[in-house]
């Protein structure tokens, strides 16, 4: 296996486990924990499914910019030598990252803090906002699987 091989295997599957894991929690699990459990004891699962889930976003989040940057010095002479869907992926990765960081930093804290005062009204809200960001990121993500995945020569 080249050097390149093997950072792109482990770039793409950072990529795939953070993108794949929203689209498990937003297409899977959601509906299924709003079928079957009742507040209160979805929003105990949600906030051990952030927990367990944002350790590996984490480790995505690390991996992507040291194996991306790896790639393209093998690749190309420079930033602005690499094609244009490079650009857009790292461009893509900002904007994903500031989301996940929204949610991490600002959004979940005060999940966890509604959860541990059985605020279950203020917890359904703050979920509700989790919601809709990682809804935007995870179309965000898949965007960019998609652009990378076509390579346009634009």
């Amino acid at each position: 296996m080249t050097p390149h091989a093997a950072l792109y295997a482990i770039h793409l599957l950072a990529a795939l486990i953070w993108v794949g894991g929203m689209f498990f929690a937003w297409m899977v699990l959601r509906p299924a924990a709003i079928e079957t459990l009742e507040p209160p004891a979805r929003l105990k699962l949600w906030v051990e499914v952030f927990r367990r889930f944002f350790v590996w976003v984490w480790v995505a989040v690390l991996v992507l910019p040291f194996s991306g940057a790896g790639m393209l010095h093998m690749g190309y002479a420079s930033l602005e030598a690499a094609p244009r869907y490079v650009h857009m992926m790292i461009g893509l990765y900002i904007a994903m990252l500031a989301l996940f960081l929204r949610v991490s930093a600002l959004l979940l804290p005060q999940l966890r803090a509604a959860v541990s005062k059985q605020d279950w009204p203020a917890g359904g809200a703050v979920l509700g906002r989790i919601r809709r960001v990682v809804g935007f990121n995870l179309l965000l993500g898949m965007m960019l699987i998609a652009i990378v995945a076509a390579r346009p020569s634009f």
